[in-house]
């Protein structure tokens, strides 16, 4: 039985409605790094503890993907996109009102498990609403969106924040996830989820669907042994200003925003390059922050080479799941963004170790060794025949 198919006017509104729900996910998960010392403040906790809202979202989402993403297999995907931005207008709302820190990390880890299954079944249903040769540029724009949320959404709800209180950009989280909620509720048709071309990968191989698990997952891992410690390494090693920093951060949103879009234009045309290449330039800025960061103009060049690769990276592990998926995509991606989330978590403890022993540069050294290993598993796998398979698409079969 072939899937339900919105109008072709509704389709681009669904799309969108997916953008901006992907933008105020992303948004609600950074947004404590610029509340920080508002939220410290408001609630009388340390700076330390409203830390760990962002370390106990990633775990959270690390953890949570896989599980719910299996216990949701068989249920339609409006009515599992629609409860989990029910769940996150209700968790933003919560956090919003909380008068406690626990009830506040409550609201938060209920964010994180919508979001932990938001980014499994976000990817098949957007693809999905078009052909399949728009895959790449489909997860360019949800990729766009959600860097938009470190460039846009972070800034402004701190700009917000401080001219009013620390709940009021969240609150307005909690408008915008109205809005998505109530777009695909009316317009995103019922249909089973293992129907469509995208419910299955389109050349399913379990070895290459393992090697791009594995490299994403060092690649976040170093990628976050670097980037947790940035600000310390620009203001030590780089002897920039405190203003400079805040520049510089900016400059580091618009160059991943660069690279996801340009990323989105190749995704469908070289999708094992893209990968490969993305997680090269990360490996390249990261060791060129760490050999050369001591000289400002370098230090400019590699952070902005880094910025480039870190979204596109994610991104181009998302596209390969789609296509080499060994069974459900949502299943894949489900444990992609678990592997991401854990490699993420695992950089900036792993940071933490070696900044006491060898110093934010030593960070960044291992931050690079570890995103060249990445490199050497795909390099490898392409190497032994992985991503090459001649399968069919996987048949639309029932769950």
């Amino acid at each position: 039985m072939g899937t339900a198919q919105p109008a072709l006017w509704h389709r681009p509104a669904v799309l969108v409605a997916l953008m901006l729900s992907a933008f105020t996910f992303n948004t609600a998960e950074n947004l404590p790094i610029g509340l920080l010392e508002l939220i410290s403040e408001g609630l009388r906790v340390s700076v330390p503890a409203v830390g760990y809202l962002v370390t106990g979202y990633g775990v959270t989402v690390a953890v949570a993907s896989l599980p719910l993403a299996h216990v949701t297999r068989a249920v339609p995907r409006r009515h599992v996109l629609t409860g989990l931005l029910a769940a996150l207008v209700v968790s933003s709302l919560v956090a919003a009102l909380s008068t406690s820190y626990s009830l506040l990390l409550a609201a938060r880890l209920l964010t994180a498990l919508a979001q932990a299954l938001f980014w499994a079944v976000m990817g098949p249903v957007a693809v999905g609403l078009f052909p399949p040769e728009a895959r790449g540029r489909v997860l360019g724009a949800l990729s766009v969106a959600g860097s938009l949320a470190l460039v846009l959404g972070v800034p402004a709800g701190t700009w917000l924040g401080r001219r009013s209180d620390w709940p009021v950009p969240i609150a307005a989280l909690a408008g915008l996830g109205i809005i998505s909620l109530v777009t695909i509720a009316v317009l995103l048709p019922t249909s089973r989820p293992e129907e469509g071309h995208s419910a299955y990968g389109t050349r399913p191989d379990a070895r290459r669907f393992g090697t791009v698990l594995v490299a994403g997952a060092l690649s976040a891992t170093g990628a976050f042994a670097g980037y947790t410690y940035l600000v310390k390494f620009l203001g030590d090693v780089g002897g920039f200003s405190p203003s400079a920093v805040s520049a510089l951060f900016m400059a580091f949103g618009l160059a991943c925003l660069a690279g996801v879009s340009i990323t989105g234009a190749l995704l469908d045309r070289f999708p094992h390059a893209t990968l490969t290449t993305a997680v090269a330039t990360q490996a390249v800025g990261l060791l060129g922050l760490y050999a050369a960061g001591t000289d400002p103009v370098a230090a400019v060049v590699f952070l902005m080479l880094m910025g480039a690769a870190l979204g596109p990276v994610f991104m181009a592990t998302q596209n390969e799941m789609l296509r080499c998926a060994p069974g459900r995509t949502d299943i894949a991606l489900a444990a992609n963004s678990a592997a991401y989330n854990a490699g993420i978590a695992a950089g900036a403890a792993l940071g933490a170790l070696v900044l006491p022993l060898a110093g934010v540069r030593g960070a960044f050294l291992v931050g690079g060794l570890l995103t060249v290993g990445a490199s050497a598993v795909l390099l490898g796998g392409t190497r032994n025949g992985t991503g090459h398979t001649t399968s069919r698409p996987a048949p639309v079969r029932a769950a």
